[in-house]
């Protein structure tokens, strides 16, 4: 497959779990920005390739071979990212690109000997649960944010967003992996919220509270 096919793979098995149902082209596009006339042709040669299946106004799924094939990469981004933020001392906002570029290594024996090497992680820095070499996944419990109600508590297990910028705010904040956020106000005009993190309160934007995973 080509870097651009693996990106699609990748990119269609993120938005697939996260939304239950087929991903329409338009929410692939944007998810990848790219043209939606792009998407879609890149999704007709996923879907000749036996990768996936597409409907037209029903979006497209990963079949079992694309799956696998997603996994594969996911597995790989998700171990290089360990890899950078605890060996090479990378911070969590930088090593997402560096893995991206990285997990297009097609070395099998490399991915296996980076996973021994790091002791079989099963989460990467960002929280998200790393695929065994066998494609399993362990499954997360967990809710954003901006579905808690005020007086809810959840700890932060994970973020949504990995861009540089979110997770530079998140620093700025002092929200990290681990940190448990306390619902208090929920304002219905611009859908932020008040929160409080161990002893202070500060208000989360829409953006901000949509990108955040916590596990009640």
């Amino acid at each position: 497959m080509t870097l651009s096919e693996e990106n699609y793979l990748k990119s269609i098995y993120s938005l697939q779990r996260e939304y239950g149902k087929g991903v329409s082209t338009n929410v692939l596009s944007k998810y990848l920005d790219a043209k939606p006339a792009s998407a879609t042709e890149m999704i007709k040669k996923l879907d000749e390739k036996g990768l996936v299946r597409y409907q037209p106004y029903q979006g497209v799924l990963l079949n079992e071979s694309g799956e696998i094939s997603a996994l594969k990469i996911v597995r790989k981004h998700r171990l290089w990212e360990t890899f950078l933020a605890q060996k090479l001392d990378f911070s969590w906002d930088e090593i997402h690109d560096v893995a991206e570029q990285l997990e297009h290594i097609k070395s099998d024996k490399l991915i296996q000997q980076l996973d021994k090497f790091l002791g079989y992680p099963k989460y990467d820095p960002h929280g998200d649960p790393i695929p065994d070499e066998n494609g399993h996944v362990i499954k997360m419990e967990k809710k954003r944010v901006s579905q808690l109600q005020p007086g809810d508590t959840g700890t932060c297990i994970g973020v949504n967003d990995t861009s540089s910028s979110f997770l530079q705010f998140l620093d700025q904040q002092n929200i990290r992996l681990g940190s448990v956020i306390q619902i208090v106000n929920f304002q219905d005009f611009d859908k932020s919220m008040t929160v409080r993190i161990e002893d202070r309160e500060l208000i989360l934007s829409q953006i901000a509270t949509e990108n955040i995973y916590v596990r009640i």
